[in-house]
């Protein structure tokens, strides 16, 4: 069973997480400020935490800049919605996604069930192998699904696991066009409402780390007014 720890100040979102996870099968222990999480995890450190960003005493950036000194566990933040910069920044720091408040527990639950996935081929668990999650060749273009795990022209490039479903939706069937509301399903789910907007960001942000492995990047393609379409060199 897996140890998730809850950091939020909001005691709603305490209580109605908590009983969402555990009746997923997971541990949860939740606390409502960073500085009482930093203080259990140096006692025992959990498998997984998902954060808030702005809470008080200690607010999860700090705790974020603590724990990846001595841990890389899998860390998600729950945003605002005008979040952007402090989501950028938490990426660049060491998070492994983001979900926007407010937020869908499904979808949620699907990001700590990959992350956790994840984590289990990098600490040497067997995962059955499946159609889905089968090593993806696209051209210069690398994807393992199990190990979440991309590479281009061999360069390593680390993705959240928003930008990994949404570049292996597109590279599935290069050529073929994907609209913003095919990528919003793969993305998220229906109990939840995104705009246009957050889909290009995710697509934006994407474009620049594949550009950071290689500056001449442009496998991914703006049909404007219709979608986003991947074409195989």
């Amino acid at each position: 069973m897996s140890k998730i720890a809850l950091v939020d100040d909001d005691r709603n979102i305490l209580t109605s997480v908590s009983m969402t996870l555990e009746a997923e099968g997971f541990e949860v222990e939740t606390y409502n400020d960073g500085q009482s999480a930093l203080d259990a995890f140096n006692k025992r450190m959990p498998d997984m935490a998902v954060l808030d960003i702005k809470m008080p005493r200690m607010d999860g950036m700090d705790l974020l800049q603590r724990l990846r000194q001595k841990t890389s566990m899998p860390v998600i933040f729950l945003t605002s919605k005008d979040d952007e910069i402090d989501e950028v920044l938490g990426l660049r720091m060491g998070a492994d996604d983001y979900v926007k408040k407010p937020f869908s527990q499904r979808l949620l639950v699907e990001r700590i069930r990959a992350l956790l996935r994840r984590q289990d081929v990098i600490g040497g668990e067997v995962v059955e192998e499946t159609e889905e999650n089968k090593v993806m060749v696209r051209g210069d273009l690398t994807m393992d699904p199990l190990r979440h795990a991309v590479k281009w022209k061999g360069t390593d490039v680390s993705l959240t696991v928003t930008e990994f479903l949404l570049l292996q939706a597109l590279a599935q069937r290069p050529g073929f066009v994907k609209s913003r509301d095919q990528l919003m399903d793969v993305a998220y789910d229906d109990q939840i409402y995104v705009d246009d907007r957050t889909i290009d960001s995710h697509i934006k942000r994407l474009r620049k780390k594949m550009r950071q492995a290689d500056d001449e990047f442009s496998a991914i393609e703006t049909l404007y007014g219709i979608g986003y379409r991947y074409n195989e060199a």
